[in-house]
């Protein structure tokens, strides 16, 4: 099975739109900070077409944001409901943009690591500790030169 090709254009304008209508009633000025410094490494990532380093960078704010939008609604939802009948439908519509920009991240930072690796990069994690204490107990040659000297 294929992954379906998705636009970056796409990506950053979907959650832009989604952003700005949850920071409508009830989200402080960090999370629209945060999400909108993050939108702009996209437009970045969008003008430089051959550049991995905005991908990655795009793809790093975007998991770092995922974080961060949780810590915010955790804070500030609030308990209790507004007043008027018309705040209350703002504050509905504002928290479910929010909450759907956050359900929708993790899949579009599969799609950027997808556009990441299709620019060239490569990012593997490799945990190889046999390799690491081996090369740590081999002699270099500046150890070597201390070797068999006279003090």
């Amino acid at each position: 099975m294929e992954i379906p090709a998705i636009n970056l254009k796409a990506i950053v304008l979907v959650h832009w739109l989604l952003t700005v209508w949850g920071c409508m009633a009830w989200l402080p000025s960090s999370f629209a900070w945060g999400n909108f410094s993050v939108f702009a490494i996209g437009v970045w990532a969008i003008a430089q077409r051959d550049s991995i380093d905005a991908v990655l960078m795009f793809l790093m704010g975007m998991t770092v944001t995922i974080l961060t939008d949780i810590i915010h609604f955790g804070i500030y939802y609030p308990l209790n409901d507004f007043a008027a009948e018309r705040g209350r439908d703002v504050f509905r519509f504002s928290a479910g943009m929010a909450i759907l920009s956050l359900l929708l991240k993790p899949a579009s930072c599969f799609f950027v690591y997808q556009m990441y690796r299709e620019r060239g990069g490569d990012y593997n994690v490799n945990f190889d500790l046999e390799t690491s204490v081996d090369s740590r107990c081999t002699t270099d040659s500046a150890d070597s030169a201390f070797i068999g000297r006279r003090y």
